[in-house]
């Protein structure tokens, strides 16, 4: 029965994570916290309830490439333009420094020798992670919402293009940086398509569609996902790009209230069906033995937990004029919750191309699996206990 039943025990996973997440607790855990830790319970190093191979291995793929997606419908380029961009730039230019810096210095432990793939894992922020927690609290109209979604779009997008053009090996660096180019003018044709072009007819098609058994709408969505992981592969790419810039195209195409039906669909098959196969399936692949092999492994896990706050919490120093003083520290907190899809999409590569060990893998995953359950708490709980006592919940 071990690997029988794939669907079933992710699934039991999915509907008992966001139970748990509700439960009145003096801190908020993130479902997804949830979601790993069951994987590592129902996996080889648990119960041996499931095993990453097979089906479970290619709902992972289609996952990671949901939560992506997921990440790109996110974005909203209008309330980030200006100075909130032009920070995170530069914050974000200061954290890949930082970066290089820390991996230059791990590099001289037996396990951390891809400074590249350790670079960028240090340098990305999970903005789908906090974006819901940041609307739950209605900070994301506020001055510090708009500099974080600024600064957590920067720290999701710019690890994702950076790794996609520097670690594919197919092509000549000049090359890729072409292909590049013209993969982001096909991204923005697609949107300003999906935006402006707009026929009678062919919304007449969609909506009559979106809520008949065909689900039209949908599934052409799902296409624009597919069609972009493809072309991503084929100008040699990491697929991860394309699922990302699909995500972008088709929120910039289902802005307003006319489109809040399709975004609720979307929502739906992507967080009910794909995204919890990758998050499970994060944990069912995660190495937990391999983190007591040794004593060199374990400790690394606090000291990258340690270095994600430096790498991306220090650049929060930029924005001393543009933040109050009690805001500071929780914005260095928010900014330093590692991308863990992105963490684990570079851990998985660096692994398959043995680059990057299984144990130094555990640990990078490790620390920003721990970055996800300890920053955004506290970074919540400052913010709350600043806040004026007429706003306090």
């Amino acid at each position: 029965m071990s690997n029988l039943h794939p669907v079933f025990w992710v699934m039991a996973a999915a509907v008992v994570a966001p139970l748990l997440a509700e439960l009145p607790l003096s801190f908020k855990v993130p479902v997804v916290v949830f979601e790993i830790l069951f994987g590592i319970l129902l996996g080889p190093h648990g119960l041996g309830l499931l095993k990453f191979e097979g089906f479970l291995e290619a709902m992972f793929t289609f996952g990671m490439a949901a939560t992506l997606f997921m990440a790109g419908m996110e974005l909203d380029f209008k309330h980030i333009r200006g100075m909130p961009v032009l920070l995170a730039l530069r914050g974000w230019g200061l954290s890949l420094l930082l970066g290089m810096a820390a991996a230059a210095v791990l590099y001289a432990t037996p396990l951390a020798r891809a400074p590249l793939m350790l670079t960028l894992a240090l340098c990305t922020t999970a903005l789908g992670t906090l974006l819901p927690m940041l609307r739950d609290a209605g900070q994301l109209g506020s001055g510090f919402g708009r500099m974080f979604v600024a600064a957590g779009t920067v720290g999701e997008v710019a690890p994702i293009v950076a790794m996609s053009l520097l670690m594919s090996q197919e092509y000549s660096t000049w090359q890729e940086f072409g292909f590049l180019l013209l993969f982001l003018g096909l991204v923005t044709a697609a949107a300003a398509a999906g935006m402006g072009l707009r026929p009678p007819l062919v919304v007449a098609l969609l909506s009559r569609t979106l809520h008949a058994s065909t689900q039209l709408p949908v599934r052409l969505a799902l296409l624009i996902l597919a069609g972009f992981f493809v072309l991503t592969e084929e100008f040699g790419f990491e697929n991860i790009l394309g699922a990302f810039g699909a995500g972008m195209v088709v929120g910039l195409a289902t802005k307003g209230h006319e489109a809040k039906p399709l975004r609720h669909k979307i929502d739906a098959v992507c967080f009910g069906w794909f995204i919890p196969f990758f998050f499970v399936g994060t944990g069912v692949k995660f190495h937990l033995t391999a983190l007591t092999h040794d004593l060199t492994t374990a400790l690394l896990v606090p000291t990258f937990l340690a270095v994600l706050l430096a790498v991306r919490g220090l650049p929060t120093l930029l924005y001393r004029q543009h933040l109050q003083r009690h805001e500071r520290l929780p914005f260095a907190l928010y900014a330093s919750v590692a991308s863990l899809s992105l963490v684990v999409v570079i851990t998985d590569i660096g692994v398959r191309t043995h680059s990057i060990s299984t144990r130094l893998a555990a640990a990078l995953v490790g620390a920003a699996v721990l970055s996800v359950l300890i920053f955004p708490t506290l970074g919540a709980a400052l913010l709350a206990r600043a806040a004026p006592p007429a706003t306090r919940s």
